[in-house]
């Protein structure tokens, strides 16, 4: 059996202009993110609720951002509750693909009362983050990353999604996507607002 090396070529040449049609266009990754959203659906990537070897490890709360309306946000101003984090960038496909489902599960527990979110957006311009969030549908509070990271919050890849528990311990840390809106991880949340250790 015999290779048309030519039709080969032409296949391969098809499929590489599709993807840098995609790429220079900025589709690629809104085309991921849309792909790994269902792919989040499914139930197959869930949050490993562990709690993680950092039992010495206390978050730091220097640190201050700034929300897409101009406004600054200390993060001082959450000691003493259950604060989620999570960090993403315009550009990641998997940050795309997570938040509308931290969305769905922002909306089911937004009236707890020591419960708090906080998704920060570390691309190097802030109208970059602020342009993605532009028209989109999901709830939850946001913010920017204009005046640095911490070092708790310092991640070696996004998304990265922290838990601090009342007591000011990081209680959950996980780099990579997951599908949060579990009833698993909202009784985590909950768990952990109620908690005063």
């Amino acid at each position: 059996m015999s290779i048309d090396w030519k039709k080969e070529i032409k296949s391969w040449g098809i499929m590489l202009s599709i993807v840098a049609f995609f790429y220079f266009t900025g589709l690629l990754p809104v085309i991921i993110g849309g792909l790994q959203s269902v792919l989040l659906s499914t139930g197959l990537i869930k949050p490993k609720i562990e709690i993680p070897d950092l039992t010495d490890q206390e978050f730091d709360y220097r640190g201050r951002f700034q929300t897409f309306d101009g406004e600054q946000i200390n993060l001082e101003s959450y000691r003493g509750k259950t604060l989620f984090i999570n960090l993403w960038a315009s550009w990641c496909g998997p940050c795309r693909a997570e938040m509308p489902h931290i969305s769905e599960l922002y909306k089911s527990v937004q009236n707890e009362p020591d419960l708090e979110f906080l998704m920060i957006g570390i691309d190097n311009d802030i109208n970059k983050s602020a342009g993605f969030l532009e028209g989109k549908s999901w709830t939850f509070p946001t913010a920017h990353a204009s005046y640095g990271l911490n070092n708790s919050l310092q991640s070696q890849s996004i998304p990265t999604t922290l838990v601090i528990n009342p007591a000011g311990k990081i209680v959950f840390y996980q780099e990579g996507m997951s599908n949060f809106n579990t009833d698993e991880f909202r009784e985590f949340l909950i768990g952990q607002s109620k908690s005063t250790e």
